[in-house]
């Protein structure tokens, strides 16, 4: 496979645990494979939960691995411009939104509202109306699915654990996924937003990530296509699971890496315990 790129993307709030580390190994598999790059990218867009002694801590354990990367690592936190201007691009397609997750809720109370989509609550579009010249500092910028899918469909390809090509039709996109935030207050550029532009930048061919995030794809798909940008195959593998078979997450520090490594774990270890 010619050109292959894919990513590892972690968060520094918190560390990394046999599910990022499942995630990471099967990146660089792929990558291997292929004989293509795995690239780190630092995802520390919230400031207030980011910290540089997690990051490190990223770096320590994936190094512990065995795995390298290209340097320097992207951080997002110094992509805001980037950001910015891709959401300038979208104005068409976007309206600012003032309303607070408790509003949200209130909206949502009659028994036939209150979708879940891959947000959460899937938007009632309470500020649908408002234009993105009335749009301040204190506004969350939301993307109008209507317009935004108005006589087109979005579709990607999938190579991991559902193989195959996916369509979305405007129905689909406007009552299963809704109004999605792209820029949030107080953090710039929201996941969705930043997630595609950097995939761009950094040529990424295929994102290799958890099923957790497989109902996120369409929301990239169509953003990849408003934005003009090339498209993206999408890999999305298993969970790895607690014993009640929760999805893992990084509160659960008793299977954090580091710690297996203070007990003795080897990287083969690691790589047995998710199934490698």
């Amino acid at each position: 496979m010619a050109g292959y790129v894919t990513r590892f993307a972690p968060s520094p709030t918190g560390p990394l645990h046999l599910g990022h580390a499942f995630s990471a190994l099967t990146a660089w598999q792929r990558a291997g494979d292929a004989g293509g790059i795995a690239l780190l990218r630092i995802e520390d867009l919230d400031r207030s939960r980011a910290r540089a002694a997690w990051e490190e801590q990223i770096f320590e354990d994936l190094r512990w691995l065995g795995l390298d990367w290209p340097k320097p690592v992207l951080r997002q936190s110094d992509r805001q411009a980037a950001y910015d201007a891709a959401l300038a691009r979208l104005a068409p397609f976007t309206y600012p939104c003032r309303c607070t997750r408790a509003d949200i809720r209130a909206a949502l109370n009659a028994p036939q509202e209150g979708a879940m989509g891959p947000d959460g609550l899937i938007y009632p579009g309470t500020c649908r109306h408002r234009s993105m010249n009335e749009a301040g500092p204190e506004d969350t910028i939301r993307l109008d699915m209507a317009k935004a899918m108005q006589g087109v469909a979005v579709s990607f390809t999938e190579t991991g654990l559902q193989a195959g090509q996916f369509r979305y039709d405007a129905n689909h996109m406007v009552q299963q996924v809704g109004d999605v935030i792209l820029s949030r207050r107080g953090m710039g550029a929201a996941y969705h937003l930043a997630v595609v532009v950097d995939d761009a930048h950094q040529g990424v061919t295929e994102a290799v990530r958890g099923a957790d995030l497989f109902d996120a794809t369409p929301i990239h798909a169509l953003l990849v296509r408003l934005l003009g940008l090339p498209e993206v195959r999408y890999h999305h593998h298993r969970l790895i699971r607690d014993d009640q078979g929760r999805r893992l997450a990084k509160r659960d520090d008793a299977r954090a890496i580091a710690t297996f490594r203070q007990e003795g774990a080897t990287p083969d270890d690691i790589r047995r315990m998710v199934g490698l």
